[in-house]
């Protein structure tokens, strides 16, 4: 099939998905600048900032009717998590976020007070953050409604944290708990499609307060960076779970050149996101596995540090990384090795699976 351009034969960008034109459209860049301490392949940019800190930058693109849906996504909300979920790359990387640049495409569908209604939540965030909004962009669209957010962060060079640092034996952690983000958006979803159906239903959401608010106005983890460096644990591996912890999972094994054993008894799921998933008759470790936007931090830690991390509140050991030939599992709760797939989220597939949220850089 030619694309109009004499007999090149076209490829369909669903052919590739995100990751696969990311890597297609990246693996011949060759860094030209000493300054340039790490470009593509974490969750942010890594520039020399001076004698003790690296400079962390990191930049989502937010697409209506891709990324977020007017119809239940509040503006102040979607202010607010437009730049929190910037925020959490940041941390990410052991990072402290500073500074953030708006870019925003706009439409006449909207009035200047909903704009300011958007930059409400976004100010509210960087209040609660510590981050300080230092320009940006607006401009005109044609219909739909962009959001471009850019953060700047920093860490100290002893402190940075990559994707690629595991080693065998290291355990495996994550904060918070996985899977209520996802339960949050299909509530939304299906009260949508009944408010359609008959517009005289009024949605019912009484019962999901949790569960909501993880989709529609999720946290990073400042707690976490804070906590680590205060219990003087390094982690020698993060990410944040973006699009799912199997696709996440498997982003640091990738860069590691690991295996991994995640334990299905191990994963923290919140008993509102079980219930929710039993009135989906979705198996809440499908959930936690695939569901994404929960921002939470995945990381490894060595051994040595079990002690240290095995009883704090907010932080669960999940699994540890093992030998390449040992796979990249999840052991089920009757024994079974389950390999991890990356089935979450992805905007370029056409079957898409997971949560239209904020795509994790590659």
């Amino acid at each position: 099939m030619s694309n109009g351009q004499g007999n090149i034969p076209r490829t369909e960008i669903e052919a590739f998905g995100e990751f696969g034109l990311i890597d297609l459209l990246t693996k011949n860049i060759k860094l030209k600048n000493k300054s340039t301490i790490t470009g593509v392949g974490d969750d942010t940019a890594v520039l020399e900032k001076d004698k003790e800190k690296y400079q962390l930058i990191t930049t989502d693109l937010l697409v209506e009717g891709v990324h977020f849906d007017m119809s239940y996504t509040p503006l102040k909300h979607l202010g607010y998590k437009a730049v929190v979920v910037n925020f959490s790359d940041i941390y990410a990387m052991n990072g402290t976020p500073r500074q953030v640049v708006i870019g925003m495409s706009v439409s006449n569908r909207f009035s200047v007070e909903a704009i300011e209604e958007i930059y409400s939540g976004i100010y509210l965030a960087c209040e609660m953050y510590g981050v300080d909004v230092v320009g940006g962009d607006t401009t005109a669209s044609p219909g739909s409604l962009f959001l471009s957010i850019t953060a700047i962060g920093e860490v100290k060079k002893e402190d940075i944290t990559y994707r690629k640092g595991a080693a065998e034996g290291d355990l495996v952690c994550v904060s918070g708990d996985l899977g209520a983000a996802y339960m949050g958006l299909l509530i939304l979803e299906r009260e949508k499609k009944a408010y359609e159906a008959n517009p005289n239903v009024q949605p019912d959401l009484s019962g999901h307060d949790y569960i909501l608010e993880r989709q529609l106005k999720p946290e990073a983890r400042k707690d976490i960076v804070e906590l680590l460096k205060k219990e003087n644990i390094r982690p020698t591996s993060m990410i944040d779970i973006s699009d799912g912890l199997a696709s996440d999972m498997l982003h640091i094994c990738e860069h590691t050149g690991l295996g991994v054993h995640l334990y299905e008894e191990k994963l923290p799921i919140d008993l509102a996101t079980v219930n929710v998933a039993d009135e989906f008759e979705i198996l809440p470790s499908v959930a936690a596995l695939n569901g994404g936007e929960d921002y939470e931090l995945l990381f490894t830690v060595k051994l040595d540090d079990h002690e240290k991390i095995k009883n704090q509140k907010n932080i669960r050991i999940i699994g540890h990384m093992t030998d390449i030939s040992n796979g990249r599992y999840l052991v089920s709760n009757d024994g079974n090795l389950v390999a991890l797939k990356a089935q979450g989220w992805d905007a370029l597939k056409k079957d898409k699976g997971g949560s239209p949220g904020n795509s994790q850089k590659s």
